[in-house]
């Protein structure tokens, strides 16, 4: 399945999937201003998921990582 990736501010998306909104790709930044990993979550906390995921929640270190196990294309930035 291929995701959409909308941009929705720096470092934010919508993970859109034929056409609904099933989740988010975040990135985790600290009070200090660090950037620091991918956070690709789904809307609903239980099963069935979307695939790839195989719960809620799974971490990346960087966003073409994320895309990548979404099969997503990541937009100009």
């Amino acid at each position: 399945m291929t995701y959409t990736l909308q941009r929705l501010a720096p470092g934010s998306f919508d993970l859109v999937l034929d056409g609904k909104v099933v989740g988010s790709l975040v990135r985790d930044v600290s009070e200090d201003g660090r950037e620091g990993d991918w956070m690709a979550e789904t809307l609903h906390d239980s099963p069935p998921f979307p695939p790839p995921f195989e719960s809620a929640k799974h971490t990346f270190p960087t966003l073409l990582g994320a895309a990548k196990w979404l099969d997503a294309t990541v937009p100009d930035l």
